[in-house]
């Protein structure tokens, strides 16, 4: 089983590992493709400051992340275990798993980023400011770059795809099958609606309820019926068209 995240928009700062190396990390068929996103994104830090949170999407108050994407070659290095913070990692928890489960999730958690495209948990990367709805100069949207990319760096992954990411980072990469999409929605007198915030922090509750538990189901409706069992209210949808993927609703009553 795989499990595939989105990155956080907020991330820690305490770097103490060497600078980057990017040779080291997971996925190297990405290396070529990381630099590309590397050059570009490090020439509009380096910009005129206006441009450069326009290209960013940042705010005024958000300017210093520009001086974080400057430094990206040269700044400390931290695994992207501790790097991602928000709501979604806050209720995964990665330092609290233990052993066992901590080992499950090296292997099978795959996270998406606009800028290094794939990341396994133990890969150190340092802090760094780019969502994968930036359109890069020269390069384009990122989404679209990485996409080839990320195709032939994932194609050999095998297992069921449990699919936890937002739909900016899904367009990055479409799994093979089989894959299932969680959903979350609030039901509220009979009415369904998705909540950002509560839909971040049940993906992350759902991954950490499947890292635990130790099995790996094999189809989409082992899954959903695993959720059922881990206390979730899991319904599981097939697929409109040969090739998409299965969906799980995980419903909220408030």
């Amino acid at each position: 089983m795989l499990i595939l995240l989105p990155p956080s928009e907020g991330k820690a700062a305490d770097g103490d590992g060497r600078p980057l190396d990017l040779d080291a990390l997971s996925f190297p068929a990405l290396t070529s493709a990381r630099e590309k996103v590397l050059d570009a994104l490090t020439a509009v830090a380096h910009g005129p400051r206006e441009e450069a949170l326009a290209v960013l999407g940042l705010t005024t108050g958000q300017a210093g992340e520009l001086a974080v994407d400057r430094e990206l070659r040269t700044a400390a290095t931290l695994p992207a275990a501790r790097l991602y913070t928000g709501v979604l990692y806050d209720n995964l928890g990665l330092a609290t798993l233990d052993t066992a489960a901590r080992r499950r999730a090296n292997r099978s958690v795959i996270v998406f980023s606009g800028l290094w495209g794939a990341l396994r948990l133990r890969d150190r990367v340092p802090p760094y400011r780019l969502s994968m709805g930036v359109r890069l100069p020269r390069l384009g949207g990122l989404a679209a770059h990485w996409r080839p990319f990320l195709t032939d760096a994932l194609g050999s992954e095998r297992g069921l795809i449990v699919d936890l990411r937002s739909s900016t980072y899904a367009a990055a990469w479409r799994p093979p099958s089989p894959t299932v999409t969680i959903r979350v929605l609030r039901e509220v007198d009979g009415t369904r609606s998705v909540v950002s915030h509560m839909a971040k922090a049940t993906r992350g509750a759902v991954a950490r309820s499947l890292l635990e538990q130790g099995t790996s189901p094999r189809s989409p409706r082992a899954l959903a019926g695993l959720l059922r069992d881990l206390g979730h209210t899991a319904e599981l949808g097939a697929p409109p068209r040969a090739g998409e993927p299965w969906t799980v609703d995980i419903v909220i009553n408030t």
